[in-house]
């Protein structure tokens, strides 16, 4: 995200402007307290939330949530507001203390606060000059990837024709060739990226640049730098985690890289300071939590894995939402793949406490599918009665669903593809889409899981899953039997918000959570076991082949504007 350079008055709305930046959709404060509780703020694209939890057990106490509003201006575009992201977060942080006093605890006891965000969502507002003293000052946010309805802004496809510009430079035009630094491939998920389209299209944006008018930040540098005072001195800074999303961050120094900025061909002077994801990086500077330390901050992903307490090399966690994210902990070395998976930063748990790495598989479309059907389509009224609906069918009856609305992510990368409904009959209901949708969100999975056990050469022997989507029992339960591997889902699925309230109760200087491993809070969970043989080669995994042979007919389809009919590479 684009913001002014301190000179704009947060408070009285002066900035009417939009950022480019790879906005959160997941703002996490945590707050702790001596009577070791732990709030903490999600801000994610279609909320802003607040959440309260026992530091020592991990329980839920409190929370509240806000909800944000988005444009789509154009086909595939999705814009929001930054003024009402951080208003939306007051507002959330002001009323969960409400209800901590109701709850009869002493607010003035609150410890800490953490952040967690989406981390390459971007959102593109309109942007305003102001005049301050005479000085001009752009005040921008760039929010490149808002979608519609859930959390889904990494998935704006505007930039595609940026991403081929982008490969057809590299050599051999090669989408893996900043790999070896990133970690990640040329793809118009990245934070970079939206920077880079922002620059070509927007003159304003270019200019404020130029002059060193405009700072950039992903979602969780707006609201660390708007909390910490903003014009009046406000903390410009990121975490490793989400820097690491941008790919402008050397994931081996540790640090933006020169050489990558040069590619993009983006200052460097406009990066926010890198620091890690568990330390103090400044204090709230008004409302009620005025004076309390702002100590976590993880992308949400990251603080998914650490709300899991995947310390552990070879543990995992898949998170469903608008998406599916499956992390791996590969330790303190990056691993990196040969089968279209991610290599990402997983935490950075204090000042003096070494990286820890994952791999990533990140699917574009899971709980996203199921707004599809209600929305778009009208086919269940509640996003709930999706799983009422494929209970009654029980199957899909050869139906299947390939939700690439947005292009295919791992470990395709194919940003061209779109979406197919196939093996429809006369027979086929709205029962049988809505078990298709489902199954279509375990199909995903159990393919980016398949290609994490081979560049890891280690088979996950079961999966611990959160979010959103793991109320459905259905799913769940499909999961384990497509998977063959019993799914394991905390009781307590925020586990998002757990993991940056840990991260910001642990920082030097708070220390009011032990990340030890003999004082990690128990966690209840329900277990789902396979209830399908799966001695060999299960009937899942044949299903889910059919399913990667159905996937290359939507590729090749043209962006909006194209004479050409869409290729089908049957």
């Amino acid at each position: 995200m684009f913001f002014c350079r301190p000179c704009v008055n947060l408070t009285a709305g002066v900035y009417n402007r939009f950022f480019t930046s790879s906005i959160v959709v997941i703002t996490c404060l945590l707050f702790a307290l001596p009577v070791c509780l732990s709030p903490l703020i999600c801000s994610s694209s279609t909320y802003n939330k607040t959440y309260v939890f026992n530091a020592k057990t991990a329980k839920l106490i409190s929370h509240h949530k806000v909800e944000i509003n988005q444009n789509f201006p154009k086909e595939g575009w999705v814009e929001e507001d930054p003024k009402e992201i951080i208003q939306s977060v007051y507002e959330c942080m002001e009323r969960t203390c409400e209800k901590l006093q109701q709850l009869n605890i002493d607010i003035s006891n609150i410890k800490a606060v953490g952040v967690t965000n989406q981390r390459e969502t971007t959102l593109i507002s309109k942007y305003t000059w102001y005049k301050h003293y005479n000085n001009p000052k752009l005040f921008l946010t760039i929010m490149c990837k808002l979608c519609s309805f859930l959390p889904v802004v990494w998935l704006d496809l505007r930039t595609q024709s940026t991403v081929e510009r982008l490969i057809n430079k590299a050599p051999g035009k090669n989408k893996n060739h900043l790999k070896h630094k990133t970690g990640l491939p040329i793809s118009t998920y990245f934070s970079a990226v939206k920077l880079r389209w922002l620059l070509d299209n927007v003159d304003e944006v270019r200019q404020a640049v130029m002059s060193e008018r405009a700072l950039f930040g992903t979602v969780d540098s707006w609201i660390i730098w708007c909390l910490t005072g903003g014009r009046n001195g406000g903390v410009h800074c990121t975490d490793v985690t989400n820097a690491s999303r941008t790919m402008l961050f050397n994931i081996h120094t540790m640090d933006w890289d020169p050489e990558l900025c040069r590619y993009f061909d983006i200052p460097m002077e406009i990066l926010p300071k890198v620091r890690s994801s568990s330390e103090i990086y400044g204090l709230v500077k008004s409302g009620s939590l005025t004076g309390v330390p702002i100590s976590g901050c993880l992308g949400d992903q990251s603080a998914a894995l650490v709300g899991q307490m995947c310390f552990g090399e070879g543990d995992a966690k898949n998170t469903y939402g608008t998406g599916c994210f499956l992390l791996r902990n590969t330790g303190t070395k990056p691993v990196m793949s040969d089968h279209g998976l991610l290599t990402t930063i997983a935490y950075k748990l204090g000042t003096d406490r070494p990286a820890c790495y994952a791999l990533e598989g990140s699917v574009a479309i899971a709980g996203a599918v199921v707004r599809w059907l209600k929305d778009n389509m009208g086919i269940v009224q509640s996003s709930s009665e999706i799983e009422k609906l494929a209970a009654a069918a029980g199957t899909s009856y050869g139906c299947y669903f390939v939700p690439a609305f947005s292009g295919l992510y791992a470990p395709y990368w194919e940003p061209s593809a779109r979406g197919i409904i196939c093996g429809l009959t006369q027979f086929t209901n709205r029962n049988h889409l809505a078990f298709a949708a489902l199954e279509a969100v375990c199909f995903q999975t159990r393919e980016i899981l398949d290609a994490m056990n081979l560049d890891s050469g280690i088979p996950l022997t079961q999966l611990q899953v959160d979010g959103g989507m793991t109320s459905n029992r259905l799913l769940m339960q499909l999961q384990a039997d497509i998977l063959c591997m019993p799914v394991v889902r905390p009781t307590m699925s925020e586990t998002t918000a757990l993991g940056a309230a840990m991260a910001a109760g642990a920082a030097e200087g708070v220390d009011v959570w032990s990340l030890s491993p003999g004082h990690l809070p128990q966690v209840m969970c329900e277990k789902y076991e396979p209830q399908i043989n799966c001695e060999g080669t299960s009937s899942s995994f044949t299903i889910n082949q059919g399913v990667s042979n159905i996937q290359p007919v939507g590729r090749n389809w043209p962006t909006k504007g194209s004479n050409l009919a869409p290729g089908m590479n049957l």
